[in-house]
């Protein structure tokens, strides 16, 4: 009779077959979410040059060796027979997913912290796969358009959340960690990943470079934060708002910087009620008081 561990590697074996089946990118992991297969290079020299990722033709390397191919799955697996769940890698076509990691840490809620970012930025989140975490939480399954690399991001949206894009991965539904097992929302396991709503994509990617750097030093006052808001097109005005009040409150200069960046957010064209409530909200993300 098979081992509990090995029913787990099996299973986790046949629930990434099902996933690739759909086009996902699959790699095996242990029980504590990470690769399963430790890199061939651990014990190479510190690399002069860009790291291998997978070149060398050896096993071992992350989220670059998820493949959709059934035999090359199984040689993964096969190589890390105590491997109990899968990944999923984000940024390949043909979905090019994002993970939208909803997160349970004492004193969030990242919920919430999503639903009021919805609210400021009107969008959406459309029906799609939902994956429930062993702790709580729920990862959302998103798509990326082809022309768009979203970057790894944590708590940068907003505290609680965690984004995983190029060169990040999902745990798939039915892996075993050593927490619980995770497993899809009833009622999504058959959807398609849905598209990210473009509101919702602006906010995850960095900000556009500028001859002004926002980060502030303390003897300027935040002009770079002022500057960064006052050459807003629009379509970027809010978001552009959101993101240096978020830097002031993050840097100390929140309380300092509320007036002024209200002000050049007026000169862009938004409402003063708009612009207060995009401070307060970026307030509220970064833990302070408006």
């Amino acid at each position: 009779m098979a081992t509990p561990d090995r029913q787990a590697t099996t299973l986790a074996l046949a629930h990434a077959l099902s996933a690739a089946e759909r086009g996902l990118a699959v790699i095996p992991l242990s029980r504590t979410k990470l690769p399963a297969l430790r890199s061939p290079h651990h014990d190479d020299p510190e690399p002069t040059g860009p790291r291998c990722h997978g070149a060398c033709g050896r096993l071992g390397h992350g989220v670059h060796d998820a493949s959709t191919d059934p035999a090359r799955i199984r040689e993964l697996f096969a190589a890390a027979p105590w491997a109990t769940g899968y990944g999923i890698a984000c940024g390949l076509p043909p979905y090019r997913l994002i993970g939208v990691d909803l997160d349970t840490k004492t004193g969030t809620d990242s919920s919430a912290a999503l639903r009021e970012l919805a609210l400021r930025h009107l969008f959406t989140i459309p029906e799609t796969v939902v994956v429930l975490t062993p702790s709580g939480g729920r990862h959302l399954w998103l798509t990326g358009p082809p022309d768009v690399v979203v970057p790894n991001s944590a708590g940068r949206l907003a505290p609680g959340i965690d984004i995983r894009g190029a060169g990040g991965y999902l745990v798939g539904p039915g892996s075993r960690t050593e927490h619980g097992v995770y497993t899809a929302a009833p009622g999504t396991a058959h959807l398609a990943p849905a598209a990210c709503p473009p509101s919702l994509l602006r906010l995850l990617l960095p900000p556009p470079r500028t001859p002004h750097p926002a980060p502030p030093t303390p003897g300027d006052h935040g002009r770079g934060l002022i500057q960064f808001v006052l050459s807003a097109h629009e379509g970027q005005r809010n978001t552009r708002l959101f993101w240096a009040a978020c830097r002031a409150y993050e840097n100390g200069l929140g309380p300092t910087l509320a007036t002024p960046l209200t002000e050049a957010a007026l000169h862009t064209g938004l409402s003063e009620q708009e612009a207060r409530a995009t401070i307060a909200s970026a307030a509220r993300m970064t833990g302070h008081r408006p």
